[in-house]
């Protein structure tokens, strides 16, 4: 009897040691499903991200752990690979005080400033500053109606609580930096904004969300986090314009497949009528030739003849 009850109390403590294993196993890979990660794109971007999970034919990225609101959407078929993160540990945050916007913070500025503000120089429109500011820095115009969209709302003459100026929300010591005297004249603060934009991309290696969130938060604050700081604002400025993005090139790309499906059904149909044509507008030999007749006469030369 105390045989068999030894061999009990054995059996039970080697099962409570296998669940505790299974446990701990379980454990390590639930951390390891939401370590923090890379997602290296097709067009050379990458995307930092804390977790992910497969959303149809997308595949959505949360930059955030516990923010799940903090997400941006790519399509799975644009994703080239999935790599571990090894950048070291973000530092503490600091007190919420400090203020996200990078550059020296300005005095707000009052409602009654905006009847005072420089009128724009340039007469172009802001499609054809985009368009110009595209081409001269090679970033797609999309991508930079996305920031313009989240920065002012195209508005040209937008000023932000923290003295951001324009199109592109260009701080005055950013503007006064990269060359921009007028940041309310939409070709100069387009260009600039660009050219910021381009600058801080080759700087963080084509990672779009660490140029986006150093654009609105500094690159200070993303070099202490080693990307998205943990500031709402920038998160959100972040994931709104990505998201954005995604949706103009999802559109063009459906577009794209109707005009290809249409150009071949009307290729198809094209095969088929002049044969059918043939057949039908084919007028008779009589009326041929009295064509071919009229038209030889007209061909003829008008000069008289010369005689002898």
């Amino acid at each position: 009897m105390r045989l068999n009850r030894q061999g009990l109390r054995y059996e039970q403590m080697v099962g409570l040691r296998t669940k505790l294993a299974l446990a701990l196993l379980l454990g390590t890979s639930c951390l390891m499903a939401s370590a923090t990660e890379v997602a290296i794109l097709h067009n050379g971007f990458t995307i930092r991200h804390e977790k992910r999970i497969l959303v149809g034919n997308t595949t959505r990225l949360f930059l955030s752990a516990d923010d799940e609101t903090s997400f941006v959407d790519v399509p799975t078929a644009e994703i080239d690979r999935i790599e571990p993160d090894l950048s070291p540990p973000p530092e503490p945050a600091p007190p919420p005080s400090i203020a996200p916007r990078a550059g020296v913070v300005a005095a707000p500025v009052a409602p009654s400033a905006a009847a005072t503000l420089p009128p724009p120089r340039s007469t172009v429109n802001v499609a054809d500053a985009v368009s110009a500011a595209s081409d001269r820095y090679r970033l797609d115009p999309d991508l930079l109606n996305s920031v313009i969209r989240a920065e002012s709302g195209f508005n040209p003459r937008a000023v932000s609580r923290k003295g951001a100026q324009g199109l592109m929300q260009l701080m005055p010591e950013t503007a006064s930096k990269i060359g921009v005297p007028n940041a309310f004249d939409p070709e100069a603060n387009v260009d600039g904004g660009t050219r910021y934009l381009r600058e801080l991309l080759e700087r963080y290696n084509y990672d779009l969300i660490k140029a986006l969130a150093a654009y609105n938060a500094g690159t200070k604050r993303v070099e202490q986090y080693h990307g998205v700081p943990p500031y709402q604002e920038t998160r959100h400025y972040v994931a709104s314009i990505v998201r954005d993005f995604n949706r103009k090139k999802l559109a063009q790309q459906k577009a794209a497949k109707a005009a290809q499906a249409q150009a071949s059904a009307q290729a198809k149909h094209s095969a088929q009528v002049p044969g059918q044509a043939k057949m039908s507008t084919q007028p008779p030999v009589a009326k041929r030739a009295r064509s071919t007749s009229t038209t030889q006469t007209l061909a003829k030369p008008s000069n008289p003849p010369t005689g002898n």
